[in-house]
């Protein structure tokens, strides 16, 4: 999805009428561009000083495709959302973010992609595709690619490189996932048609 589409989609989701923890997690997914998998499966333990300066989301190396630990600064944004997610009823009856009465009691793998099908985007996005557009938003706005491809959890060829970068750049892509909450407020907030001028 290009950028200049996101405020027509973000008021969609806004005006989206299905289960409410689908919205929230497509809402997460947006804010943190972690995998599919990583964010359905996502447990309250996981989310760490969540009332403090440095949240994050800790997640395990067991969960991650490249089987390593791999660390989320949480933008101000990000944290309200998880507060709402968890005064919703039920929440404090599974460790899971996303509880569902399904086998694996997560969100299921399709949930979040047939949510943007009933909301119009068949064919136009994909849950995946939010990162591939926070990677090319970041890098047009002069983000590091280091910065960029360490959120993105993407894996580093070089293995003495892979383990002095475990969890460098922290203080960088702190700030950079705050600027990319705040753009995505600002294109929340942007009248249709008024153009990109971010």
């Amino acid at each position: 999805m290009p950028l200049n589409e996101v405020p027509s989609f973000l008021k969609s989701l806004e005006a989206y009428d299905g289960d409410v923890r689908t919205c929230f997690a497509l809402r997460l997914m947006i804010l943190t561009f972690a995998r599919t998998t990583e964010l359905r499966s996502a447990e309250w333990p996981e989310f760490e000083n969540l009332k403090g300066n440095d949240p994050l989301w800790r997640i395990p190396a067991e969960r991650t495709k490249m089987k390593r630990e791999h660390i989320v600064p949480l933008a101000p944004q990000a944290v309200a959302l998880l507060n709402e997610l968890r005064l919703l009823p039920g929440s404090d009856a599974s460790p899971f973010l996303f509880p569902s009465p399904a086998r694996e009691g997560c969100l299921s793998n399709n949930t979040m992609l047939y949510a943007l099908y009933r909301m119009g985007y068949h064919g136009r996005a994909t849950v995946h595709g939010f990162r591939a557009m926070a990677s090319t938003a970041l890098n047009e706005r002069g983000f590091r690619s280091d910065v960029i491809e360490r959120q993105l959890a993407h894996q580093e060829q070089n293995a003495v490189r892979a383990a002095y970068n475990r969890a460098e750049y922290l203080s960088e892509r702190r700030a950079m996932m705050k600027y990319w909450a705040d753009l995505l407020d600002t294109l929340a907030n942007k009248k249709l048609g008024s153009g990109l001028t971010t």
